[in-house]
């Protein structure tokens, strides 16, 4: 159970805040000495250093994104280089990547950080390099919402397992398509047929809502409101069965819940 402190203040946590920022700004700086780009984006440690994993790429923007919110925070024009500069070596093949539901996580903490810090006066004001983040962030909104698996009420942008698959995660990654959509972007398919990023993220969310959250409503065995499906898995050539798998694990509940479209 959470218990809420009503008497805090911002004030009171700005000692924690400071050692914070301090500390951040010491693992970035060690992680850009030692970590080579190049090998791909850091996903997770192999005896205290970060190693990549290639089977998805989802977390290369952080690093540089995260030196990017670093300058924001503390005004050090060393991280706002090293985020700039990063982005515009190493990021681009993330803005057209066809093969991840990942791409708010990416795009956004770069090529969104940079277009907001200019938008907010952070950073100096230059038109050809405010373009270049707004077709970064149009593009990375419109490939992610043709990840697109249709079902009976709507649809869900679908994860790099597969077209059947919906994770509950991608549903911190449609900021990206929001973010396109205020630029005023569409996605444009066969036969020019115009979609709305924004239709799609409100689709994805409400699917996500429908089938990944539980209610207390007795759907299964772990039907215990407030948990979530981390997959739900859809048979998509194949109205005839519906089947609910659920995985406990020590922390969270892991579950995968497949449904026939």
């Amino acid at each position: 159970m959470i218990r809420i402190d009503h008497t805090l203040t911002p004030r009171r946590l700005l000692p924690k805040l400071e050692r914070f920022w301090r500390l951040s700004g010491e693992k970035i700086l060690r992680i850009a000495a030692e970590y080579d780009p190049a090998a791909g984006a850091p996903v997770f440690t192999r005896q205290g250093r970060y190693t990549s994993r290639g089977w998805t790429e989802w977390t290369q923007g952080f690093c540089f994104g995260s030196a990017l919110l670093q300058f924001d925070a503390t005004g050090e024009e060393c991280f706002l280089d090293y985020g700039r500069e990063n982005t515009r070596r190493y990021m681009a093949p993330h803005v057209s990547h066809t093969g991840v539901h990942d791409h708010g996580f990416n795009n956004l903490s770069t090529y969104g950080n940079l277009l907001r810090l200019m938008g907010e006066g952070r950073i100096s004001h230059d038109a050809a390099e405010r373009d270049f983040y707004e077709l970064a962030v149009r593009i990375s909104g419109s490939v992610q919402a043709s990840r697109w698996t249709r079902t009976r009420e709507g649809g869900f942008i679908y994860s790099f397992n597969g077209p059947h698959s919906l994770f509950v995660d991608t549903i911190r990654s449609c900021r990206v398509l929001m973010a396109a959509h205020l630029l005023g972007h569409r996605l444009y398919a066969e036969n020019d047929c115009c979609i709305s990023l924004l239709g799609r993220a409100l689709e994805h969310l409400e699917t996500t809502a429908r089938y990944s959250v539980y209610y207390g409503e007795g759907r299964d065995g772990y039907d215990i409101s407030g948990r979530t499906a981390h997959a739900a898995i859809f048979i998509i050539n194949d109205g005839m069965s519906l089947i609910n798998i659920s995985e406990p694990t020590r922390l969270v509940m892991i579950s995968y819940a497949v449904f026939c479209l």
